[in-house]
C-alpha cells in the first residue's frame, strides 16, 4: 500500500470511530428505578421527566404495601424511590430502610398543604413527601343494590352471595371488619383480631373474588354488586359507569396517605430528588390527580380541579366522615399475628 493509501485509510478509521461515538450519544444516561402502585401515575409525566433531565426511568408496580415491603426487604431490588402508605413508611423508618430527603432539593414541597405534614408516620417531615390520600369504602352498583349502603354489614348479607369483591390486602380487609365489630383497625387485642378472622371466614363463601387493581374493570363491567375499594379508584369507576356509587360506612374506615420515599442505599439520590420535586410541580401534580382520580395534598393542583370533583365526597370527604376514620399504624409488635390471621382466612374452605 502506498503512503497516500495508508493516510487515506487512517482518515477513514478516524471518521468511522467518531461516528460510532456520536451514535452512542457520548456518556450514558443516568437511570432512576421507581416502584409504585399499579396505574398510579400519568405515564406521559414519566416521559416528560426523562426528556427534561435526560434520565431513564425504570418503572415497576406493586399491588399491596406488603408485596412492596417483601421485595425491598429481601434485597433483590435496587429501587431508588417507592410510594408506600403511612403505616408502611413508619415501619420502614423503624427498620432503617429509608434515606432522609434533602428538602433543599425539593423546593416544590412548599405546595404541600400543611394538613399533610407532621403526621404520625413521619412526624418531623424527614423521610417522605405526600403524593395522594383517601379513604376505604364500598362501591356499589345502584341497579343491583336497592337498599342504603351505610354499614359494612352489607358485605355479609347472603342476598349478595358471589356478588362481592374484597380487597386482596390484609390490613384493609381485616381493618374494615374490625371497624364493623366496633374495634380499632389498629387493635393489638388478640381476641378482637380472632373475632375479625372468624367473621371473614364466615363471609368467604359470599365473596366472588379477592382482588387488587382489577376490581376497577370488574365493577365498571357490572360483574358484581359490591366491592371494597380505595376512594380514588371509586372516583375513576364512577366516571366510567354512572350506575356506581361510593359510601364510607357509619362504623368508620381507614384514612390513608401515600407518599414518595427515598430508599436506603439509593445509587441515584440526586435523580430521585429531582423526580420527587418534578411530581410536585403544580401542573404535573394536577395532571396526576386528574388522571388517576385520587385526592391530592397539593394546594395548587387543587385550584385547577373542577368544582364537580371538589364537591364529590368520594374524593374529598366531609369533616364528619373523616372524623369516623382512623389512620393505620405500623403495629410492628403484632404484625406477625395479622399476617397469620390473613393466611388462615385465605386458606379456609
Amino acid at each position: 500500500m502506498t503512503k497516500t493509501g495508508k493516510f487515506l485509510l487512517m482518515i477513514l478509521v478516524v471518521v468511522v470511530f467518531a461516528g460510532v461515538l456520536a451514535g452512542c450519544g457520548g456518556a450514558p444516561k443516568a437511570q432512576l428505578k421507581v416502584y409504585n402502585w399499579g396505574d398510579y401515575i400519568d405515564e406521559s409525566v414519566i416521559e416528560e421527566f426523562e426528556e427534561k433531565y435526560n434520565i431513564d426511568v425504570i418503572y415497576d408496580t406493586f399491588a399491596t404495601n406488603e408485596e412492596m415491603y417483601v421485595k425491598i426487604k429481601g434485597g433483590g431490588s435496587d429501587y431508588d424511590i417507592a410510594f408506600p402508605s403511612d403505616y408502611m413508611i413508619e415501619r420502614m423508618i423503624k427498620e432503617d430502610m429509608l434515606e432522609k430527603i434533602n428538602f433543599d432539593n425539593i423546593p416544590n414541597y412548599k405546595y404541600i398543604d400543611d394538613r399533610f405534614k407532621n403526621l404520625a408516620y413521619d412526624p418531623n417531615n424527614e423521610y417522605s413527601v405526600p403524593y395522594m390520600w383517601g379513604t376505604v369504602g364500598i362501591i356499589y352498583n345502584k341497579t343491583m343494590v336497592d337498599e342504603p349502603v351505610d354499614s359494612w354489614q352489607i358485605l355479609w348479607d347472603e342476598k349478595y352471595a358471589k356478588q362481592i369483591f374484597m380487597l386482596d390486602s390484609s390490613r384493609d380487609s381485616i381493618g374494615i371488619t374490625l371497624k364493623m365489630l366496633g374495634y380499632s383497625l389498629n387493635t393489638r387485642n388478640m381476641d378482637e383480631l380472632e373475632q375479625a378472622k372468624q367473621k371473614l371466614i364466615e363471609q368467604k363463601p359470599l365473596v366472588l373474588s379477592y382482588m387488587g387493581d382489577d376490581i376497577k374493570d370488574a365493577m365498571i363491567g357490572g360483574q358484581a354488586a359490591l366491592a371494597v375499594v380505595w376512594s380514588g379508584d371509586a372516583v375513576f369507576m364512577k366516571r366510567e359507569n354512572p350506575d356506581l356509587e361510593y359510601a364510607i360506612p357509619k362504623e368508620g374506615s381507614n384514612l390513608w396517605f401515600d407518599a414518595m420515599v427515598l430508599l436506603k442505599g439509593s445509587k441515584n439520590k440526586e435523580a430521585a430528588e429531582k423526580f420527587i420535586n418534578f411530581l410536585c410541580e403544580p401542573e404535573i401534580a394536577f395532571r396526576n390527580t386528574d388522571y388517576i382520580g385520587y385526592s391530592t395534598p397539593h394546594t395548587e393542583a387543587m385550584k385547577m380541579l373542577d368544582d364537580e370533583i371538589l364537591n364529590d365526597s368520594t374524593a374529598y370527604p366531609t369533616d364528619e366522615e373523616l372524623e369516623r376514620c382512623e389512620v393505620f399504624e405500623a403495629l410492628s409488635d403484632v404484625i406477625k399475628e395479622y399476617d397469620r390471621v390473613w393466611t388462615e382466612i385465605k386458606a379456609a374452605n
